[in-house]
């Protein structure tokens, strides 16, 4: 074990320097994207990480259309994603939580294409989303995932006396459909995006980024998705410095074969190499049902002990997977099956797939959710705690839960699944989170105040929520925060058919604090036409035409907002 560095000490007297914004309300962490009009005002699958080196610093990810064209340019009954455009949003605070700001950078943008007339992007536009990436001959496309670790110094060691590094997964596609411009093969890649400057990066610095780099191995018909980037981040491990992403590579254009992947790096992100972890071929199909692999997370212990989850099945059953690596990311043991975690939703008939809400509605049950209590920055406070969690089906439609479970023995055994969740919710995407010393717990949810809905005329409410318990004391689970209340119905994909509203929620903790964000409507306006034109294609009412939003809807109709809170131990 490495003896403790005068970083240390540093962190003790950071940890005495709480966050004001832990006085339990919420704030926007989107503060840069417009609430009109659509689709530019569209936000969802938040992501936040905390620097450990300075727990003030705090940097938040989104899918954020804020540089795309609107309806209102062309055919206003479409709202395309505009080619080459990236959507990996990038938020800062450095204040810790009680403010944020959205740099704007200069790149590939498409939002002066305000309408009624076509246009052309702008090369040296404004951007919110990452930077680099025209310039790389990539695209960032969204479903980011973030993290802070330590900078490798001169001699490629690693030290939080070096100064913290920002890691920003996302998902990445060529910029040119000419093959011999592409960067990389396949249909979707994994980047990363780093920055050893946040100051400089929240002050809209393009420098401040390092290019991005291709983290996946690609063949012509890869399509990686559903990525989770973890560095290694207590000074106790061996492996400390080391990065890793999992995602599923879905090898024929998107479906099946979709093995569970993960990349290492060992030098900061400059170079990565992957391999496979899981079986690669689907069984057990069902309607609406994945019968695969889907979402995966990626954690390591205080000894540098790598764990990978994800979402799949067994003998019939939706279930979690668990995959350990005791060398640093370069072999995994077998996969098993921890937790059973029953089908969540109903199968919608205009998408094909499962929803939390009703008819053409908001997709869920993507995948599970996973933390450590590894004691970082040091990893001598560590308890190795391990804390798995996922919305729960089987008791029944309408009867969802937020589950968790602990385990103490490096995934071996698990207690009895707990719930999460308060009174009277049905939780859509819960992530828990325990803080590094192992003695609170923290889960954040999209709170559902109705039952699914077979028609698209009545409210489908939902709330941000945030709750806490004692790692010792799974009953004491309180209610730190509610959001306010907005329409699910309210938000939009992009192609008008169906609501969206993402993947994740997410919540760190240090032993102080956690901060939260999630998925907010609250600023959303219902469009009377859209849902008349959804519940034509679900067969629950006559067929409509596709409205035009600019025309046919309120003006905040699609107004999906990021909204978060910094929530202090209740407990300390």
């Amino acid at each position: 074990m490495r003896k403790p560095s005068l970083f240390i000490v540093v962190i003790a007297l950071l940890a005495l320097a709480t966050p004001v914004a832990a006085a339990g309300g919420d704030t926007e962490v989107s503060v840069g994207s417009p609430d009109t009009p659509f689709a530019q005002n569209k936000q969802n699958e938040p992501w936040v990480a905390i620097d450990p080196g300075n727990p003030m610093i705090l940097a938040a990810g989104s899918n954020d259309e804020i540089d795309l064209e609107s309806c209102a340019a062309g055919d206003q009954t479409t709202c395309p994603f505009t080619n080459g455009v990236g959507v990996s949003g990038i938020y800062f605070s450095l204040d810790g939580g009680m403010t944020w700001t959205q740099p704007t950078y200069t790149g590939y943008s498409a939002r002066n294409c305000l309408g009624p007339d076509p246009c052309l992007p702008e090369v040296d536009g404004l951007i919110g989303t990452l930077p680099g990436y025209y310039e790389a001959g990539l695209v960032s496309d969204g479903d980011p995932s973030l993290v802070f670790g330590p900078q490798p110094g001169p001699d490629g060691s690693f030290s939080w006396a070096n100064g913290s590094r920002l890691y920003y997964a996302n998902l990445t596609s060529n910029f040119s459909a000419v093959r011999s411009e592409q960067i990389f093969r396949g249909f979707e890649g994994i980047a990363v995006s780093r920055t050893d400057d946040v100051v400089a990066a929240a002050d809209g610095e393009n420098s401040a980024w390092m290019a991005p780099v291709i983290a996946s191995r690609q063949s012509s018909t890869t399509f990686s998705d559903k990525e989770a980037i973890w560095a290694d981040n207590a000074e106790s491990s061996p492996y400390f410095g080391n990065v890793y992403i999992c995602n599923v590579a879905f090898r024929s254009v998107g479906g099946p074969p979709e093995p569970v992947m993960v990349a290492r790096s060992t030098d900061g992100g400059d170079t990565w190499t992957q391999q496979q972890i899981s079986q690669a071929a689907n069984t057990n199909q069902a309607q609406g049902r994945a019968g695969g692999r889907q979402g995966c997370v990626v954690r390591s212990d205080s000894q540098g002990v790598v764990y990978v989850v994800w979402r799949g099945s067994f003998k019939g059953d939706d279930v979690v997977y668990l995959a350990r690596s005791f060398d640093g990311g370069e072999r995994f043991d077998r996969p098993r099956a921890v937790a059973v975690t029953g089908t969540v939703g109903a199968f919608d008939p205009v998408q094909g797939r499962l929803t939390f809400d009703g008819v053409a509605g908001a997709r869920t049950n993507e995948g599970p959710t996973f933390d450590i209590a590894n004691g970082a920055p040091s990893g001598i406070v560590a308890t190795n705690t391990l804390v798995l969690g996922w919305t729960d089906g089987q008791n029944g439609l309408n009867n969802e839960r937020a589950l968790i479970q602990l385990s103490s023995d490096g995934g071996l055994t698990w207690t009895t699944p707990f719930d999460a969740t308060e009174n009277g919710d049905r939780p859509d995407f819960p992530w828990v989170a325990i803080s590094p010393d192992g003695d609170d717990l923290y889960v954040t949810y999209m709170g559902y105040l109705d039952p699914w809905r077979t028609y698209t005329t009545s409210a489908r409410r939902f709330q941000g929520v945030v709750r806490h318990a004692e790692t010792a004391d799974l009953f004491s689970w309180s209610t730190l925060h509610r959001g306010m209340v907005g329409d699910a119905r309210g938000s939009s994909a992009n192609s008008l058919a169906f609501e969206f509203l993402g993947d994740y929620n997410y919540v760190m903790a240090t032993n102080d604090f956690a901060a939260a964000v999630w998925n907010d409507v609250r600023d959303a306006g219902v469009c009377d036409s859209i849902n008349a034109y959804r519940a034509g294609l679900a067969g629950v009412g006559p067929a409509a035409p596709r409205p035009a939003p600019p025309t046919d809807c309120p003006a905040n109709f699609g107004n999906t907002d990021i909204f978060g809170g910094v929530f202090a131990d209740p407990t300390p």
